[in-house]
């Protein structure tokens, strides 16, 4: 995938997760690690995701560092989109 750091194949550091994510605008690919909560399954995503709130499911890939100093997580997939 363009525009992410894979992961170091020597760890486990990062790994693909399922996720609720806050996201005022769901145009962006990488989210900072305060606005994602991971969950075990899609259907928990699924279940606690609230769009009134604005907090979407989603798989995620992460926890990565940014060239910022940051804890990212890039979006793999919306669970909600088809």
């Amino acid at each position: 995938m363009k525009g992410f750091v894979p992961p170091d194949p020597q760890t486990n550091v990062s790994q693909e997760h399922c996720a609720v994510i806050y996201a005022p605008r769901r145009n962006r690919t990488r989210f900072p690690a305060g606005c994602v909560d991971i969950v075990d399954t899609p259907e928990r995503a699924l279940a606690l995701a609230d769009e009134a709130k604005k907090t979407y499911p989603a798989r995620v890939l992460g926890p990565s560092k940014s060239s910022e100093g940051q804890y990212i997580y890039y979006l793999m997939q919306w669970l909600d989109e088809a």
